[in-house]
């Protein structure tokens, strides 16, 4: 199927959209999947997992209850460790990763998490995240030592790492759940599952970018091949997989959450639940801080570590430094024992600013209701609703004064039409074409359009993007989910995630390019972008439903604030590190800003926006499943029903559904990425 045929395929899928809906009653099996072709896998899966519990089910008991023996040392090591003695070793650990301002930025985000009077449960989650790393590391590590090694193996481990990045975490904590029961252990392999893919990724990246001249060197020398790894490949691989050790620490800590709902330790997790079931908005937010900041602490320390050359580093300088470190902290562990200062934070200094939290957040709802509900009613009524139901059904008297009558159809068609008419004569045939489709499917509603008409159109962009395999894989992912009879919440997942993803793209992509042109926009932006993508989910949703309360705009507003993060991120990463010599050329040649901004700069850094793309998409999907918690119906609603009725197939029926809308969404963005990359002479070797 060649490009010029793009447009005729296009404008026959938007006259069949509205022949189908005109044609709904007689053709209903074409529009609405019929009941009687359902398939689900729901019972063959659940039938699976209770004979996989008889056979293996004592060995996971034992399992679990070995598991739990490292978290409970852990624990009780710092609970009994002087908070002064970890502060100190905390902050030195920042100044050698990274110099002053960082052990300065660990000092502050300790004495906060003793200020507010949480550093018992701080250091429990710290002690879970403690034990979770180190055990996926080894795990990430050993898949990606099998998987540079073999192309066969790779081959096996991406899928299975997309499939596990992708599949929300509640959809597999239920059979984490029936194999080792309650308690702290099914929180400990939830996040070892949630947080090892990033190290695979990076150590086979890591050891597959090995320049072959080292390979070779350490040949020549006579090299083992135990030496040739361990001595020659691992030195020269230790800066990407270090990148890994970062991601994984950063991916375990975002499951502290998830596992206090489980576990119920006495930890973060648990308090931010706790605060959230009683609606304290201020608590919750002052809690939900407390996991942003170690976050960004554990971030700040090993990137730095990551991205530290070692040979300026001075071996003689760290070892003094350890040194009298060990000094300070034995120490302040013996003052400990004579001031009770140094042992525990005093009590009385403990502040506690959520009374005023929560009665500004109830001044702003009380004064500002008119204005809240008119920005939350014009949004749904005007923007949400005709994407979900179409234009068709959204205009009504009630919702925007006046009916819909045959005469403002036909001007509505004549506006699409006009369009599609004015890019035709330009020479853009195929924005015409999506013209006439994108006006089709406004009118008719994305709930409301023929099953048939979506998938082929999905299918088809998929093989206008990248061929034939990527619209094979399309076509197999959608029909399961059309057969298994989730087709309806998917539906109602692509359109909140859809909504959310393009306000994201848009407002994200523009603040990324206003805080690449402008360090101090960059200053500001940073700090608040870090503590969104660190801050629980659960949190995130605090303020939504307190201001807007429960509903679509909401779930909405909360998928915004979470997946806006990577777009303003690799927007403006792709813009402060394009070639010197690229911008110097257009800037001598006499381009003004604006011109080497549109021309030059964009155009270069489209790779990494369509990546920042690519990861918006993913974070909102991920987010779908924590706002159906405020009256979303989709995939993430079924989720939680499968986890709270116990039933496996249901659940992860609806988990594999996300996870092949991500992995479509991934491949396409992923394609339209490399297909830039190769226009401008770029490239990527990440895997």
């Amino acid at each position: 199927m060649s490009r010029h045929t793009q447009p005729l395929v296009w404008a026959t899928l938007a006259a069949l959209t509205v022949v189908l809906h005109a044609l709904s009653g007689p053709l209903t099996y074409l529009v609405t999947y019929p009941d009687a072709w359902v398939a689900s896998p729901t019972d063959a899966m659940n039938a699976g997992m209770q004979a996989f519990v008889g056979v293996f089910g004592p060995m996971f008991k034992v399992v679990g209850s070995i598991l739990e023996w490292p978290i409970w040392a852990a624990q009780n090591v710092l609970r009994i460790v002087p908070w002064s003695v970890v502060a100190l070793l905390f902050v030195v650990l920042g100044y050698a990763a990274s110099g002053w301002r960082l052990a300065a930025f660990v000092a502050v985000s300790l004495l906060y998490m003793a200020g507010i009077g949480f550093w018992a449960e701080s250091m429990n989650s710290l002690a879970i995240v403690l034990i979770s790393v180190p055990m996926a590391l080894a795990v990430g590590f050993g898949f990606g030592v099998w998987g540079a090694y073999s192309e066969r193996a790779k081959r096996i481990i991406m899928p299975m790492l997309d499939l596990l990045q992708t599949i929300p975490a509640f959809a597999y904590l239920l059979p984490i759940l029936i194999l080792f029961g309650f308690g702290t252990t099914v929180g400990l392999v939830s996040s070892i599952l949630y947080a090892f893919p990033p190290m695979v990724r990076n150590t086979i990246l890591g050891l597959r970018a090995v320049p072959s001249e080292i390979v070779e060197a350490g040949l020549i020398s006579g090299a083992t091949p135990s030496q040739l790894f361990w001595k020659v490949k691992m030195p020269a691989a230790r800066a990407q997989m270090l990148l890994g050790v970062n991601q994984t620490t950063m991916a375990s800590l975002s499951m502290v959450i998830i596992a206090s709902i489980i576990g119920g330790t006495n930890d973060i997790g648990w308090e931010v639940l706790s605060t959230i079931r009683k609606a304290q908005f201020g608590e919750s937010l002052l809690v939900g801080f407390v996991i942003a900041l170690i976050a960004m602490v554990l971030d700040r320390i090993t990137y730095g570590f990551a991205t530290k050359d070692r040979a300026m580093s001075g071996a003689k300088a760290q070892r003094a430094l350890w040194t009298y470190t060990l000094i300070g902290a034995a120490v302040l562990a013996a003052l400990s024992l004579v001031v009770p200062f140094f042992a525990q934070w005093p009590a009385t200094w403990v502040f506690d600013p959520a009374p005023q939290m929560n009665a500004a957040l109830e001044y702003v709802v009380i004064n500002g209701r008119v204005a809240i509900e008119t920005l939350k009613n014009s949004a749904f009524f005007f923007l949400m609703l005709p994407v979900k139901i179409g234009l068709g059904k959204a205009v009504s008297p009630f919702t925007w004064g006046f009916a819909l009558t045959p005469a403002l159809i036909a001007g509505y068609a004549v506006i699409v039409a006009a369009f599609a008419a004015w890019a035709y004569i330009k020479g853009k045939r195929t924005l015409a074409a999506l013209a006439l489709l994108a006006g089709a499917f406004l009118f008719v509603g994305l709930t409301n359009i023929s099953w048939l008409v979506l998938l082929v159109s999905l299918v088809c962009a998929s093989y206008f993007i990248s061929g034939r395999n990527l619209a094979i894989g399309t076509g197999l992912g959608l029909l399961f989910l059309i057969v298994a009879g989730i087709w309806p919440q998917t539906v109602l997942s692509l359109y909140l995630c859809g909504l959310g993803v393009l306000v994201c793209f848009i407002f994200g992509t523009g603040i990324g390019i206003w805080a690449s042109e402008s360090k101090t926009v960059s200053a500001i932006v940073r700090p608040i972008i870090d503590t969104l993508q660190t801050m629980p989910l659960f949190v995130i949703l605090i303020p939504f439903v307190m201001v807007f309360k429960i509903g679509e705009f909401t779930a909405l507003l909360a998928v915004i604030a979470y997946a806006i993060v990577p777009a303003i991120r690799y927007t403006e990463h792709g813009l402060r590190n394009l070639p010197e010599s690229v911008t110097e050329a257009a800037t001598a040649i006499g381009a003004t800003r604006r011109q080497l901004l549109f021309k030059v700069k964009l155009p270069l850094a489209l790779p990494a926006i369509m990546l920042g793309l690519n990861q918006t998409i993913i974070y909102a999907i991920g987010m779908l499943v924590i706002a159906a918690l405020v009256g979303t119906n989709g995939l993430g609603q079924q989720i939680y029903i499968g986890l709270g009725d116990g039933d496996f197939g249901v659940g992860m029926t609806a988990g594999i559904g996300m996870a092949v809308i991500a992995m479509i969404a991934d491949r396409m963005t992923q394609a339209v990425s490399k297909r830039k990359q190769d226009e401008y002479g770029l490239s990527t070797d990440a895997p």
